[in-house]
């Protein structure tokens, strides 16, 4: 049994902040909400249709002290995102902490753009409509795969590249917002990972090509598991912005080249 890493986050250092985790039902935005909230975050938990787990991540919450409402919101939906919106803007006044960790693409029966609507137009609108809540001195993280940030310079898997280009393709559309944000005093980080073990997408690759997981394991050494990730994911969303507003979790050099860019 993997025992979760100790909350780096102090206690009590985040009381009066509020949080948004987006895809924070389960997985590794489970973990990075419930580590903002130990540390004083009133938080939101984002689901699209996993609304039982959501409450039962909530509930964990509040039996420990903690504030916590749950938003349900399919981002692909402009409309659902600004009753999203409206419920946090009614129950915290606005947002200091935004974590767009919702993605996906690789799920069946989905339309054959659905990883670009997702991973790059739903994520630019989500932003957009959280702006009006984002006060100067917010924090946005945007978390993504090592697979998708290095996708130009290096070759993935191809059952994950549509993924992949529709996740740089959205990290490139946020990336042209920097300066905005940096007008506006809202901090912008990256936090990109390699494949984290527990999580649906090592799931779905798996499945669809058995041996991937040894394999990256093999290659990178280790691979961070569910909690491990959010623990990074959450200082993203405290320390200070990194060199090329990019976090970089996990072993990077097989997909780092000489000619390849860390931005």
């Amino acid at each position: 049994m993997t025992t979760a890493p100790k909350n780096p986050l102090d206690a009590g250092s985040l009381i009066g902040k509020r949080a948004l985790v987006t895809g924070s039902s389960r997985g590794v935005g489970a973990a990075t909400v419930g580590l903002l909230a130990e540390a004083g975050a009133s938080v939101a938990i984002n689901f699209r249709n996993k609304e039982a787990r959501a409450i039962k991540v909530a509930d964990a919450i509040r039996a420990a002290g903690g504030t916590a409402i749950t938003v349900g919101a399919d981002l692909t939906d402009a409309a659902s995102v600004e009753s999203m919106f409206e419920t946090i803007r009614a129950e915290f006044g606005g947002l200091d902490i935004l974590v767009m960790n919702a993605s996906g693409g690789m799920e069946s029966g989905m339309a054959e753009d659905y990883a670009m609507q997702l991973n790059r137009d739903a994520q630019v609108n989500l932003l957009h409509a959280a702006r009006p809540l984002l006060a100067p001195g917010a924090r946005v993280v945007f978390v993504t795969s090592h697979q998708a940030h290095f996708v130009e310079t290096t070759t993935t898997m191809a059952e994950y590249e549509p993924v992949a280009r529709s996740k740089r393709a959205g990290e490139d559309a946020l990336r042209a917002l920097i300066p905005e944000f940096a007008e506006a005093g809202i901090g912008f980080v990256v936090v990109s990972g390699d494949i984290i073990e527990g999580t649906v997408t090592a799931v779905l690759l798996e499945r669809a090509s058995p041996g991937t997981m040894t394999a990256r394991k093999d290659a990178a050494g280790r691979l961070y598991n569910v909690s491990e990730f959010g623990v990074e994911v959450a200082l993203a969303a405290v320390e200070a912005v990194p060199e090329n507003n990019t976090r970089y979790v996990g072993d990077i050099a097989d997909y780092v080249g000489e000619a390849a860019s860390l931005n």
